[in-house]
């Protein structure tokens, strides 16, 4: 009777997480295909979950050291040497995102060696890899439900692994939410590629995607019609809200060095049981709400989400939500925060937030040196929430404010491994290079 039971309640999660999200995902008709979209979707979910978060943790900051004393290897190699700084000299690259293809001269001829270098919980995101590539010649966005060929809408839509490059720079208006498909990279490099002054980039029910080298701005709330998600799917949407990048009950994903300002609603947003998800390299200016992680109090379908935030430089213009929190394991690493007017972490419903080796610079404000802010929760509840600060630096009267357990459980680690994060002090070197990258075919980006 007991086991008949347990079962029953599994069937009642696995059901509540799969139909709740659809209750505010802009589907306006949740048919057959969806249901099993969104089902598979939660399957990956719980498959890419890491049961001990903190085995990831430590890994990327054996990576962020290896990196830092290649650098400074290549430094002193130059100076005995007599090299000046020189742009056509090899390049810096001093985090292990960007030292894995940053300073090669031929990233152009083998693109696709950026799927091995993604970091943190979305270590497995590979996009399009053994795909072909797909060529975007084509900035229009005419047709929602039958894309033109050279479309950017048409590339993300096609069946298996697909890289995405683009012919020349373009500004692409999008007139809906561009809905990506499972298994694709979408790379700006090599050209100016801006999503701008229309709808944003949405990627609901997927697997394994990597956005990378855009410049999104202006992205705007629209009204949602018929358009198409996948290679042989249709469906009706509601309006969307307006975010630059929206992540939706999807999985292994990776957004890294890109450019994004000024959207109706936030700049990236992950909700809804997503997971394994890695945001890196961005540069973020100009907004209110910047980052979502969560959207409900009530979802604790979001217990499942694990987020690397690492080498991001939130730059001016930011108010709040660098990011903002609910429910998961966060990971926040090496960002470089110089501005915000409110706070720049907060969270609720017990969120647990990893904080190692930031750089924060507070306002001048005097009633907004606090990084961190705690929502709808007594003190005797979030004094209980796992909010560690690591190697963090605090500039201009900067305060975080820790609470519950130190957040220093390793299990089935080689302590011979473990390192600590590079420290606060280095942060704006490691973020030197945040946002789309000018890149030159045959030069080091």
């Amino acid at each position: 009777m007991a086991e008949s039971t347990r079962k029953v309640a599994l069937i009642f999660l696995v059901t509540f997480a799969i139909v709740i999200p659809c209750l505010e995902a802009g589907i306006a008709v949740y048919d057959d295909f969806l249901k099993a979209q969104a089902e598979m979707a939660h399957e990956i979910a719980l498959e890419s979950f890491v049961p001990n978060p903190m085995n990831i943790t430590s890994e990327l900051n054996l990576h962020v050291h290896l990196a830092m004393e290649e650098a400074a290897n290549m430094t002193r190699r130059n100076l005995r040497e007599g090299h000046a700084h020189n742009p056509n000299e090899p390049c810096e690259a001093s985090n292990p995102i960007d030292r894995c293809w940053r300073c090669r001269a031929d990233w152009a001829e083998n693109r696709q060696r950026l799927a091995k270098c993604v970091k943190g919980f979305g270590r497995r995101a590979v996009g399009g890899l053994g795909g072909p590539t797909y060529v975007v010649t084509d900035e229009t966005d005419e047709d929602l439900v039958e894309p033109k060929p050279g479309t950017l809408r048409h590339a993300v839509t096609r069946n298996g692994p697909l890289w995405i490059i683009f012919a020349r720079s373009m500004i692409i208006k999008l007139k809906q939410e561009l809905l990506v498909s499972s298994d694709k990279t979408i790379d700006g490099r090599g050209a100016n590629v801006q999503i701008r002054d229309g709808a944003g980039i949405t990627m609901q029910f997927v697997n394994n995607v990597i956005v990378h080298g855009l410049r999104i701005k202006k992205v705007k709330a629209m009204e949602g019609g018929m358009i198409r998600d996948s290679y042989n799917h249709v469906g009706q949407r509601t309006r969307s809200d307006g975010d630059g990048v929206s992540i939706f009950g999807s999985s292994n994903i990776w957004v890294d060095h890109i450019s994004m300002s000024e959207c109706d609603d936030g700049l990236v947003d992950v909700i809804q049981g997503s997971t394994a998800i890695t945001i890196s390299n961005c540069h973020m200016t100009k907004h209110n709400d910047v980052m979502l992680f969560g959207a409900s109090d009530s979802y604790t379908g979001d217990k499942i989400m694990q987020i690397t935030v690492a080498f991001n430089h939130f730059g001016q213009g930011l108010i709040q939500r660098m990011p903002r929190c609910r429910w998961g394991f966060f990971h926040v690493l090496n960002n470089d925060y110089t501005h915000w007017l409110m706070y720049a972490i907060g969270g609720s419903s017990g969120p647990t937030i990893l904080s190692q080796g930031n750089r924060f610079i507070a306002p001048n404000n005097e009633a907004a040196k606090e990084i961190t802010h705690r929502d709808y929760a007594p003190k005797e509840t979030w004094s209980k929430w796992q909010w560690t600060s690591d190697n963090d630096l605090f500039m201009n009267g900067a305060k975080f404010t820790t609470s519950g357990q130190p957040i220093t459980k390793l299990e089935n680690i080689n302590k011979g491994l473990i390192m600590k994060p590079r420290p606060g002090s280095h942060a704006n070197r490691l973020t030197k290079y945040a946002g789309a990258l000018g890149c030159v075919v045959g030069k080091p980006c």
